[in-house]
């Protein structure tokens, strides 16, 4: 059984900036904080003014104008979902909000023009209707007939709105030189041949090392769909830095040349995105008890109406295939999830920076409530709630290059957290007992459950 520990028990290790007349806007009195770094005290205040944290210390003078009473409870930063797709953000960022999920990072999607990335941007930077930060990459970089565009079609893919179809080196120095105006995080690459059977072509070697060495001119990194081990090494060879899914690579410590390529990798201070929840979302038309979860908003209980035959017929389908793939004999959630989870645990030691993401927007995956399922996967996998905190909140912000202002609870950042009735050391699906969520200083309303 796991026993928590606080690993932080020395009040002078976090700044103190109060003084007999400070004032300030929100005080959370005598909480259990959870800072993000990996790090645990108890019994402190925090300090909140102009969306900032002003102070944290065992207790704060002075008079605040809303107040929390945090005896019992437990603060968490918000928490990043650093992989997200949306094409109807007006109904999907309040759910994300309800979760706790205060900043979304969205690598691309059949929705996401100019104008529907600034809407999403605008949307995120103001406070009085719930929606998150936003942060994102540039549409996607493909080819025509490979994936996305083949294996989800829709009219929605249009080449050069929602999607750039690559076609030669010369557009892509054109493309590249194109997006890098815009507010992006980096470039969106597409190397996968699909999630499922029918598989599409990847796209060619050449492609991937001419994207990377483009976007390197304008010191712009890349962030690459890959959903295997050849997809892997292609990424690693083509230069590419950061990675948007886990699910489907396996890791070898034996295998000398995947080895090789991994160090290569961890060179380049890498982020890797886990979205292992996307295999539970494969699961979830034949395991429909999941949808009972008292946490889950009714919205997506109702989607339980929609397994028609077909649904299960495809989610019996996807599970034979990934039982093949994983070489499984056993179809439970854990033997799916324990050899991958081993893998991120190796990795995350090995020095690749690990993140939390869910692939929300795809059936079955919950904008926010999956997060929390994320959570709950490494968790069944072996990883500790801790590691796991810090993996949805300092290491999302780091991949962000938004440390300095998010990520953690520490003076000087802007205040968003997440106030929990227990201890998500404990277990991590306490995570979603939630009392309060705050963006920006800010109590953000939730959602009728």
């Amino acid at each position: 059984m796991k026993r928590f520990l606080w690993l932080l028990v020395v009040p002078f290790l976090f700044a103190c900036n109060s003084k007999p007349a400070d004032s300030y806007d929100l005080v959370i009195s005598d909480v259990n904080l959870i800072d993000g770094t990996g790090r645990g005290v108890q019994n402190v205040s925090i300090g909140v003014k102009n969306g900032i944290i002003s102070a944290i210390d065992s207790s704060l003078s002075g008079v605040s104008t809303t107040h929390i009473a945090g005896s019992g409870k437990y603060l968490i930063p918000g928490l990043f979902d650093c992989h997200v797709h949306t094409k109807d953000f007006e109904t999907d960022f309040p759910r994300l909000m309800h979760y706790g999920v205060t900043s979304i990072f969205v690598p691309g999607g059949g929705g996401c023009t100019n104008q529907y990335f600034k809407a999403m941007r605008d949307r995120g930077n103001q406070d009085s209707i719930p929606a998150p930060y936003v942060f994102h990459t540039s549409q996607h970089f493909s080819m025509e007939g490979r994936h996305p565009s083949k294996t989800y079609p829709s009219p929605d893919w249009r080449d050069g709105e929602t999607i750039f179809y690559l076609k030669d080196t010369i557009q892509i120095e054109k493309l590249v030189k194109q997006v890098v105006q815009y507010p992006i995080q980096g470039i969106k690459l597409t190397i996968e041949d699909g999630p499922a059977p029918p598989f599409v072509e990847r796209i060619p070697q050449e492609l991937i090392n001419k994207v990377t060495k483009e976007a390197s001119k304008y010191g712009v990194e890349i962030f690459a769909h890959v959903s295997d081990n050849i997809e892997l090494e292609m990424a690693i060879k083509g230069g590419v830095q950061n990675l948007v899914h886990f699910t489907g690579v396996n890791i070898d410590p034996q295998d000398k040349n995947q080895m090789e390529l991994l160090e290569q990798f961890k060179k380049r201070n890498p982020y890797w995105v886990t979205t292992l929840v996307i295999d539970k979302s494969f699961l979830y038309p034949i395991n429909p008890e999941w949808f009972e979860a008292e946490t889950m908003l009714q919205a997506y209980k109702n989607a339980v109406y929609e397994l028609t035959p077909i649904r299960v017929k495809l989610g019996n389908m996807y599970v034979s295939v990934l039982m093949e793939e994983y070489g499984l004999t056993e179809n439970s959630l854990s033997a799916f999830m324990v050899p991958q989870v081993k893998d991120v645990k190796f990795l995350s030691e090995f020095g690749i920076t690990m993140v939390l993401g869910t692939d929300a927007g795809n059936d079955f995956n919950f904008y926010g409530h999956s997060l929390h399922e994320e959570m709950q996967l490494l968790e069944l996998g072996g990883m500790e709630p801790l590691e796991i905190i810090k993996m949805g909140t300092l290491n999302a912000a780091k991949m962000m290059n938004a440390q300095d202002s998010l990520g953690s609870i520490e003076p000087g950042k802007i205040a968003n957290m997440v106030l929990l009735n227990k201890n998500p050391l404990e277990t991590i699906s306490n995570s979603l007992d939630i009392n309060t969520v705050i963006k920006k200083g800010t109590i953000q309303q939730r959602l009728e459950e």
